[in-house]
Order: C-alpha cells, then structure tokens, then sequence
C-alpha cells in the first residue's frame, strides 16, 4: 500500500517521515536511490541500512543538496522526496509544478509509469506501507487517482515559523518575486496584499504558505475523511509518544519492539518553535500576522 507524508515544506514533515520508516513493515526511496536516478535502484536494503543508523544529526543537509554520498562517515541512506527519480521515471514536472497536481492531471500514461515506480520498490522492499514524501503543493489528487486507497498524513506547523524559516533557506526562491518562483504567480487577492505590505520578503513568505494551505484543504475534500490525517508540528513534539501512536494507527501499523528501539534514539527539542519571535523584526512579524490572521486561528495558533 502507498502512503504519504505532506506539508508545506520547513513544517516538520522530514521528522515524521523518518520517525515512520524506522518501522519495519514501512518501505521508502532514499536520498541515494535519488541520488542514483539514472540506475533507477528500487532500494531493497533501504529498510534494513536506514534502522541500522542514528538519526540525522542537526545540520546535516538532505542528501538531495548535498554533493557527497558520504557525510560525518555515514551512508546517506535516509528517505527521501526522490524528485530527481519522480521526474525522471514517472512525470518530468513532478518536483516543480506551477499548480497542484491533481485528478484531472493523470493521464493513462502517467497512471502506468506511477504504478510502475510504487509498485516495484514495494514489491522489492516487501513492505507493508511504502511511505512517501511530499512537499509545497499537495500533489494528493494526483497520486489518490492512482492509488485510491492512499492515505495522507499532513503535517501543519505554524504559518509564522514556516515564513521564517523559508526566509533562511537556500533553495528558497520567493527573492525573484512570486512571477518567477516555484508557485506559479499570485491570486490576485493575495498579490495586492504582498504589493501593500511593500512587497515584503516575510510577507510573501506567509502568503505562500496560505496559498499552500488553502491548496491543502482544497485537496483534502477530494479524500475520504478517513483516508487523512492532519497532525500538528508542534503537538508531535510535545507529545510525541501519542502523535506518533496515532499515525502508525492511521496507518494500520502497530507498536513493536523494534519501533520502539527506533523511537526511543529521538529527541523532540521545541526550543525554535518560536524563533520567529527573535528572527524576525516586531514589524515584520506583525505584518505577517496581519496576513495570516485568520488560518492561524483556523489550525489554533494564537495571534
């Protein structure tokens, strides 16, 4: 069965994808396998190499903005979004779409070559759940028309710390304007509001995690309701142990020992939940709060 981890991106969502594939009936493609695209490997040891290590270590980057297969003496084998296999072995403009991809996107063509990828690294791994992971748009629509029985774990975390922490980000491109960024441009609503704010960077920042936001949703109507689970960033780490029961439950999984040998190597400091406070300047962040007032208070963060 495929499942997927989503968010927006800086949201906490790498955690629960590598909290999940610490079990040992959850398959996934690595940050090797992607490295590797042109071989196109199916990851058959992933599992077993992946439980094997530690978890990453702070600062440690994705093995996908690295140069080296080889980082602080360990084997990247950790999962991945794989974008490089996706673009190359099922959709060219999977990793960067202008849009979500949904329904209406799959054509019979990409459904075979879907299947094809999923269904292959499941079989080679022998897994109970194969786990992906997903970032920016939602692309759920896409894959649930693939896999109907799919399900979705979304990972929500604070509008104000995902802005900031876009803001820190190489790979963050809203510096070339939203005409020339990975989204696509603007609503007009939401474009008239960045050119108020002064066209501010933190601004736009929050506007695309709103317009995300508003793109999950959207695509969560188009799921069973209990086909999706949304969990929230900071509820995972300070309450871990129930957030983390819940999804291996959504999931159809169970606690086992060997789980728990995996969970029990985490830590789930809360210590940047706020950084945003001391990151950005008070008129920066009460921009941003002006923007993101009410889905703020639609997910239960206080403004």
């Amino acid at each position: 069965m495929l499942s997927l981890v989503v968010g927006t991106g800086r949201c906490g969502s790498t955690l629960v994808q590598e909290l999940l594939s610490r079990h040992p009936a959850v398959g996934f493609v690595s940050g090797l396998d992607d490295k590797l695209a042109r071989l196109n490997p199916k990851g058959r040891f992933n599992g077993a190499l992946y439980r094997r290590s530690a978890p990453r270590p702070p600062g440690m980057t994705s093995l996908r903005h690295s140069r080296r297969l080889l980082e602080r003496g360990r084997f990247r084998v950790a999962p991945s979004e794989a974008y490089r296999l996706l673009d190359r072995q099922v959709l060219a403009g999977f990793s960067r779409p202008c849009r979500d991809l949904v329904a209406e996107d799959l054509t019979p063509y990409v459904a075979r070559r879907l299947r094809t990828f999923f269904d292959e690294r499941i079989a080679r791994q022998g897994c109970q759940q194969l786990v992906q992971h997903i970032t920016g748009w939602p692309r759920t629509g896409l894959l649930y028309a693939a896999y109907p029985d799919l399900r979705v774990i979304n990972v929500v975390r604070d509008g104000r710390a995902v802005a900031n922490s876009w803001l820190q980000m190489g790979w963050w491109d809203g510096w070339r304007g939203p005409d020339n960024w990975i989204y696509g441009p603007l609503p007009s609503d939401l474009r008239e509001e960045w050119v108020e704010s002064g066209r501010s960077f933190p601004v736009l920042a929050a506007l695309g995690w709103k317009m995300l936001m508003e793109a999950f949703a959207q695509a969560r109507l188009r799921h069973p309701d209990d086909q999706w689970l949304d969990v929230r960033y900071e509820d995972l780490v300070e309450q871990p142990r129930e957030q983390v029961g819940r999804m291996l439950d959504f999931l159809g999984l169970s606690w086992s020992t060997a789980f728990e040998k995996g969970f029990s190597r985490y830590d789930f400091p809360a210590g940047r939940a706020a950084a945003y406070r001391d990151e950005l300047s008070p008129a920066q962040l009460a921009a941003v709060e002006r923007s993101l007032e009410k889905p703020l208070a639609e997910w239960g963060y206080p403004v």
